[in-house]
């Protein structure tokens, strides 16, 4: 039993070795295409201290009606990824029933549908922000729609997957006592796969409220869209305490979602 022991330790620190050295390779290739160098890092780290504490520390927030503007952004961008998050999620769910071979009343398109959700799942919101910009102009029906996009690509496939993985062996017998494609939905697919779907759910919220920031600042609208103003015009210590106030939003949203998530799961 020693002797199995020391065999698999053995292995597993080969394992180890083989894998460590793959990164390093894989980084040195990457930093010489890139033509990245520590030491210049380094060597220009005192500016970049120097600028971040002289231009950004102390955070300031502007007072009256400045700082309610702020407050109103943020009240915006956290009801922009709520609505894109839920939008997607309803359209997900029901293209999704179509994406999964044992649950279509179409199996011959599941293939299809999978592959149009990842087609659109790996083109950054970012990227769709400013497609969008170039047709919608700024506004929060640029962040919205590129927020439901990635979203529902994003959804379709781990709906679909969770599907598959949950609920094959149920529906399977609705099918064998001839249960119609709604039967199926209703009473194989959601009582096995509800608790999954909210999980996804969550965290495309989680995802969304953190990019939310980043298409506000390409037009989107919202905080982000605020804060490039104000970086825009070198007011770095009210950018600063902004900033401060995103990280807050995105903590309390991690915390809730959290804490959700734990009940489900008692």
């Amino acid at each position: 039993m020693h002797n199995k022991m020391e065999i698999i330790n053995r292995s597993e620190k080969k394992m180890y070795i083989i894998f460590g050295a793959v990164i390093i390779a894989l980084w040195s290739v990457s930093t010489f295409i890139t033509d990245f160098s520590i030491g210049e890092l380094f060597a220009n780290s005192e500016l970049f201290w120097q600028f971040l504490t002289e231009d950004f520390f102390p955070p300031k927030l502007p007072k009256g009606s400045e700082l309610v503007n702020i407050l109103k952004s943020v009240a915006t961008t956290l009801a922009m990824a709520v609505s894109a998050t839920a939008t997607a999620g309803i359209f997900a769910f029901f293209v999704s029933l179509f994406g999964s071979e044992y649950i279509s009343p179409f199996p011959t398109f599941a293939k299809a549908v999978r592959g149009f959700a990842t087609f659109i799942r790996n083109i950054p919101a970012l990227v769709w922000a400013f497609i969008l910009f170039s047709s919608l102009g700024i506004g929060i029906g640029v962040g919205f729609f590129a927020l439901f996009i990635t979203s529902f690509g994003f959804m379709v496939r781990a709906f679909v997957e969770t599907m598959d993985e949950v609920s094959k062996d149920c529906v399977e017998s609705l099918l064998t006592v001839g249960a119609t494609f709604p039967e199926r939905v209703i009473n194989g697919i959601l009582p096995s796969c509800i608790n999954g779907f909210i999980s996804w759910f969550l965290y495309c919220f989680e995802v969304n409220i953190r990019a939310s920031t980043i298409v506000g600042m390409v037009g989107g609208g919202g905080i982000g869209l605020v804060l490039f103003s104000y970086l825009k015009s070198f007011k770095y210590h009210t950018s600063f305490g902004i900033i401060l106030i995103i990280a807050l939003m995105v903590i309390a949203v991690d915390m809730f979602t959290n804490r959700l998530r734990r009940e489900m799961s008692e």
